[in-house]
């Protein structure tokens, strides 16, 4: 069939795996994916966990220690680096073997809590009795150690390479759940491709087989009458059917975006936006030619070419 292009898959260099890998991976990349990572520097252990799922652009939540909430501008620009679209969630813990490493209670802050808190009971005329157990649940009062050394800056380091073995674990399991959703889009444009044919066959018999039913109509309501029908007349008539009939232009378009729609698959990037847009195109022209083929058995073809566009957009939701 027209249509059809050699699956001679391109490939290019890991560039989303971890520093020093030299595999290659499958570039359409799912935007749901798990990556974990732990990492020892000195005293401290370092844990992270990276969660994605789909979104229509990108946005990195981060949920860091109170001892290097200063990060999180860094963290967030390494996962810019390695992730385009979807939801992304940090999650950092760091556990610390120290022996001097405590947990202190920070006075000014605590200071600055009850002051505050006096002054509005006083203004708005409101009781209650202000005790430590309520100010040391408020966030900021405990801190440890660490979270005075440096601005947490110290421990970037330490922190970077978890986070990049993470993202790295997150890049592999995205590229196989993107193997698999590539597999099934394959598929679906081959039905697409093979319906696709089967409608243009069968469409320049659609034009004759109107013909053979209006001379049988005619026939019919002209019966035991003189009166004729000329061919003139039913060869204009036709001609206006088949002119209202004429799917030869969104076939063109068909196979113009079922072409390109291979070309971007087999691109050297993940491009899920410019194939769900190919998508929406692919089926816009399926409703053109179900609505002007006006036959029964094109429309069954256009039935199950919908039904597998469907199932490509239902995947390209979770592309990146």
């Amino acid at each position: 069939p027209r249509n059809r292009l050699p699956r001679n898959r391109l490939k290019r260099p890991a560039t989303d795996s971890p520093s020093g890998s030299t595999g290659e991976a499958i570039v359409l990349l799912s935007m749901t994916g798990f990556g974990a990572a732990t990492h020892q520097a000195g005293e401290a252990l370092f844990t992270v966990e990276v969660r994605t799922v789909n979104n229509r652009f990108l946005k990195v939540i981060s949920r860091l220690p109170e001892s290097c909430v200063s990060l999180d501008g860094q963290v967030e620009r390494a996962v810019r680096d390695r992730i385009g679209r979807g939801t992304v969630n940090v999650f950092v813990r760091i556990h610390s073997s120290s022996t001097g490493s405590r947990s202190l209670a920070d006075e000014e802050v605590i200071a600055d809590y009850a002051e505050q808190f006096r002054g509005m009971a006083e203004r708005l005329g409101l009781s209650g009795e202000l005790t430590l157990d309520s100010l040391l649940s408020l966030p900021g009062v405990i801190r440890d150690d660490n979270s005075r050394a440096a601005g947490g800056e110290h421990l970037w380091p330490g922190l970077e390479v978890a986070l990049q073995e993470a993202l790295g674990e997150l890049s592999t399991f995205r590229t196989q759940e993107g193997a698999t959703i590539e597999a099934d889009l394959g598929r679906q444009c081959e039905v697409v491709g093979t319906e696709l044919e089967a409608v243009r066959l069968r469409s320049p018999k659609v034009a004759e087989a109107y013909r053979q039913k209006l001379l049988e109509r005619v026939g019919t309501a002209l019966a035991g009458t003189a009166a004729k029908v000329s061919e003139t007349d039913v060869i204009r008539e036709v001609s206006l059917f088949a002119d209202r009939c004429d799917i030869n232009e969104e076939l063109s378009r068909m196979d113009a975006h079922l072409v390109q729609f291979r070309q971007i698959l087999d691109a050297d990037s993940s491009e899920g936006r410019k194939l769900d847009f190919l998508a929406q195109e692919m089926f816009r022209e399926t409703n053109t030619i179900g609505s002007k083929a006006n036959d029964v058995e094109i429309a069954h073809r256009v039935v199950e070419i919908k039904l597998a566009i469907e199932r490509i957009r239902e995947n390209l939701q979770n592309v990146e």
